[in-house]
Parts: C-alpha cells; sequence; structure tokens
C-alpha cells in the first residue's frame, strides 16, 4: 500500500519552513503531485484527514492548553514540578512565543492542508461519482472543525479554500466574521451530501448529523439564535436519543451510540492506531500521565443528587462500577481525574498504549438539546427552552428546572452545559462566547479584550513579514 506524503506548504504559516524544505526527498513517501491518480488514492488521503482528529495536536497536550487548563474546571495536574510550563495557561501569562500556542497552530494548519488536498485534487480522479462527492463532502466538513477551532482560539485567520493555484499561502488574516460565513458554506454544503450513517467498517466517518450538529453550534457562537434553533432541530428529528446511563455513554461499550453525533474512532488497529487523548489523562503511575484534573470549582458545581458529579470525576481509593480500584496514597499522582477518559483494565490493549482504544466524543446529542434550549430562550420560546433543557437534567436523575424567565433559564442553561460537558474542552470558550470570562476567570489572571483569544504564533508573524498581524494587548 502506498504512504502519503502530503505536501505541507503553508509555509508562511508554520514555523521553520522554507522554500528548500519543499524540495526535500523523504524516502519511502509519495508526493502529493504524483498521488491522486485513483479512486484508492482519495481514500487513503481522506482517511489522513481522520488520523489528524487522533493527533496529539488535536487531542493531547496542544488541545488541553488552550481549551482545557485556561477554563476555571481543569488545572495542570500531575505533580507540581512536572510540566510546570502548563501553567502559564492556568494564568495566562503565556506569550505569542509559547510552544503550546504555536504548536496547536502548526497542528491545525496542517490539517486544514490535507483537507485542502482532497477538495483541490479529488475532483480530477476519474472514480465512482457518488464516493468522490462524499469525500469531498467530508473533507468540507472536517475543514469547518478545524477552522473552527481556529477561530474561537485565535480570532480571524486566513482562509484558504483549497490549494492556491498561485502557490501563495502568505496572505492576511481574514475577519472572524468571514470565517465563520466559510465555516458555514463548508457545513452547508457537506450536509446537503453527507449520509445519515454508515456500515460498521466506516464508523467514525462524519455524517449530515455530525455536520448540521456543528453548524447548530456555529450558529450559536454567531448568536443567529433563529438558525442555531432551526438547524438544532434538524438534528433533533434525524433521530439521536440520549444513552439512558451516563456512564455507560463514556465507556468503549457506548461507542457511535444512540448520542454520537461527531465522534472520533480511535480504534486500536493497523488502520487507525489510537490516540493518546486518555492517556494523557488517565490515573498517574496507573493508567497514564494524571494531567488536565478536575478543580474544586468544578466539584462545587454539582447540584446534590447530580449523578455526573461521581461519573466525572474520579477518586483516589475508589473503585469503579467496572472493578477497577484507583490508587491511593501516592504523592506523585494527585487526588482526582477525569472519569470520562477511563478505560477499564479489562478492556485496555496494551498495543497501542493505555487508553488508547477511547474515543473521542466531539459532539453529542445533549449538547444538541441544550443549543436548541439555549437559542429557544433567546428566541422567547420558554416551554421548549424547559422540556429540552430538562431530558439532559432527567438523565442526570435531576428535578426539572424551576427557572421560568428568559434571564433565569439562561443562567440555568449555562450551568447545564457547565456540568454536561464538564473537561470536554467547552468551557473555556463557552465563558468567552457568553461574557462571563472576564468575571468568572479574574481570579487566575484573565484581563479582558486580550485573553478571549490567544496570540498568533511570533514565528509565523516574523516568517510572514508582517502580513499577519497580532491580537491586541500581546
Amino acid at each position: 500500500m502506498k504512504k502519503i506524503f502530503l505536501s505541507i506548504t503553508i509555509f508562511a504559516l508554520f514555523a521553520g519552513c522554507k522554500d528548500e524544505y519543499l524540495d526535500v526527498e523523504q524516502p519511502n513517501r509519495v508526493k502529493a503531485d504524483a498521488f491522486f491518480t485513483t479512486q484508492e488514492d482519495a481514500m487513503l488521503a481522506t482517511n489522513a484527514i481522520y488520523s489528524s482528529l487522533r493527533s496529539w495536536e488535536n487531542s493531547a497536550f496542544p488541545a488541553q492548553y488552550v481549551f482545557g487548563v485556561p477554563a476555571d474546571d481543569v488545572e495542570k495536574g500531575s505533580n507540581p514540578g512536572d510540566a510546570s510550563f502548563i501553567n502559564a495557561y492556568d494564568q495566562f501569562t503565556f506569550t505569542a512565543s509559547d510552544g503550546g500556542v504555536e504548536g496547536y497552530w502548526i497542528g491545525q494548519w496542517q490539517f486544514v492542508n490535507r483537507c485542502n488536498q482532497v477538495i483541490t485534487n479529488v475532483p480530477a480522479i476519474n472514480m465512482d461519482g457518488a464516493l468522490k462527492n462524499r469525500l469531498i463532502a467530508e473533507a468540507k466538513m472536517l475543514r469547518a472543525y478545524f477552522y473552527f477551532n481556529l477561530v474561537r482560539i485565535y480570532g480571524g485567520v486566513p482562509i484558504f479554500d483549497g490549494l492556491p493555484a498561485d502557490k501563495n499561502y502568505n496572505i492576511p488574516r481574514n475577519s472572524v466574521d468571514e470565517v465563520y460565513n466559510f465555516i458555514i458554506s463548508d457545513l452547508t454544503a457537506a450536509a446537503g451530501v453527507l449520509p445519515q450513517s454508515y456500515d460498521a467498517a466506516n464508523l467514525g466517518r462524519v455524517t449530515k448529523g455530525a455536520a448540521l450538529g456543528l453548524l447548530s453550534k456555529v450558529y450559536l457562537y454567531k448568536k443567529d439564535w433563529q438558525k442555531a434553533y432551526d438547524t438544532s432541530n434538524q438534528v433533533i428529528a434525524l433521530g439521536y436519543s440520549l444513552d439512558p446511563d451516563f456512564n455507560h455513554l463514556f465507556r468503549p461499550a457506548g461507542e457511535f451510540g444512540s448520542e454520537s453525533v461527531f465522534e472520533v474512532n480511535c480504534e486500536c488497529s493497523a488502520q487507525f492506531g489510537g490516540s493518546q487523548y486518555a492517556e494523557v489523562q488517565g490515573v498517574r503511575n496507573q493508567f497514564g500521565w494524571g494531567f488536565f484534573t478536575p478543580t474544586q470549582a468544578l466539584e462545587n458545581a454539582f447540584e446534590s443528587g447530580d449523578i455526573r458529579k461521581e461519573l466525572t470525576i474520579l477518586r483516589e481509593g475508589e473503585t469503579t462500577p467496572e472493578g477497577d480500584l484507583i490508587k491511593k496514597g501516592d504523592p506523585q499522582a494527585g487526588n482526582s481525574w477525569n472519569q470520562k477518559v477511563y478505560v477499564p483494565t479489562s478492556l485496555n490493549n496494551n498495543a497501542c498504549g493505555y487508553g488508547s482504544i477511547q474515543n473521542i466524543r466531539i459532539l453529542r446529542f445533549a449538547e444538541i438539546l441544550l443549543i436548541n434550549a439555549e437559542a429557544a430562550n433567546e428566541l422567547g420560546n420558554t416551554s421548549v427552552a424547559i422540556t429540552n433543557l430538562n431530558k439532559v437534567r432527567t438523565r442526570a436523575s435531576l428535578p426539572g428546572t424551576t427557572a421560568s424567565t428568559q434571564s433565569a433559564l439562561r443562567t440555568v442553561i449555562w450551568h447545564e452545559r457547565r456540568v454536561e460537558l464538564a473537561m470536554e474542552g467547552d468551557r473555556f470558550v463557552d465563558l468567552v462566547r457568553t461574557g462571563q470570562a472576564a468575571t468568572v476567570l479574574a481570579p487566575y489572571g484573565f484581563k479582558s479584550n486580550k485573553n478571549e483569544v490567544f496570540p498568533i504564533p511570533l514565528n509565523s508573524i516574523n516568517q510572514s513579514n508582517g502580513v499577519l498581524t497580532q491580537n491586541p494587548g500581546y
């Protein structure tokens, strides 16, 4: 089987790349310009995009630096001296020269480029027409996801709609609105082509529901309440449902279940190869490295009787429902961890490392219900908002909300997102989009009109000769 070498040519944006680098021959690799000739090539190139979702940059340390630790629900974890540089993200002291800031930036652009390789090159391949259209739609859906990550973390970024014919990658940043409109265009196009489901051999490929679900979330960020409401209703109509068992939802047996809208297949196999998503967060010296652990603030956020508390926070000395005794008394390990990434010992596949089989849940039906509830409430439809909010609360063994006014419901829905999606990477960006960050994160060092976004990496600005501009305050 051929190995893919999709040339990473966005050298103006990436650290350390020059024209000469692009001419270096790599043994046993096939260059992109000689690769896209067959249907198999098209499939392999699209599969290479999916491997990005499981990568270190997208699922392990860099992603946690920018989406996890800056929130009030996650802290560095491990022992104090281990990777102490992560504290800069908890204290908002990172700079444009920080490796994590640059690592996440570089990773996302690499992944965008993989999408653009497919979007530009696959149309010319003589192959099955329906499959061709589907693969292009998959690439557009995934490109939208990577751009959604970029715009939420860095603000406006350059838009590359395919590989530029003039090979000029040194272009200015587009506005935030322009990036969001580009994302919406990709997701709308993808939703019109993608199937609602796949056979067992293709689980993890993006679906119509994934495209529409992400689109509803994009509209939520744009505060386009009517479109967020209408689009989330389209997803609801596709037949998803809440997993009645919150613990089962995050275990291997719950993967690709009724609640799965957009989920990354991390099967430990020659095709997929697992990920380190669970390993970096697993119980230190037992299941993983012990990073990115729950805070006391998160502990305090759960209402009395909420079953999600003990199924989100894994504690030293407890015995899990699957029978694993969590170690106790290790001063280097900490005392609580993210239970959502826990993989029972009996199911672990050591061929790919601890927890490598743990799928990554990017978008769940519970969040679709909360998107719908938030949009409905902002449109003045409190009855629908309460109904969908209470579906999520009922699964958590909580009574229906007592909130009845728009203002009170808004606060309750925001809180419900916090506890339902705890440690899934939404808290920091939720605080920013709802205007709560300045208040909630001020004790951590958050500065308004600066820390809503991260800096553009200094190396990328320097290599662009000033074409890329820096975010305010950095």
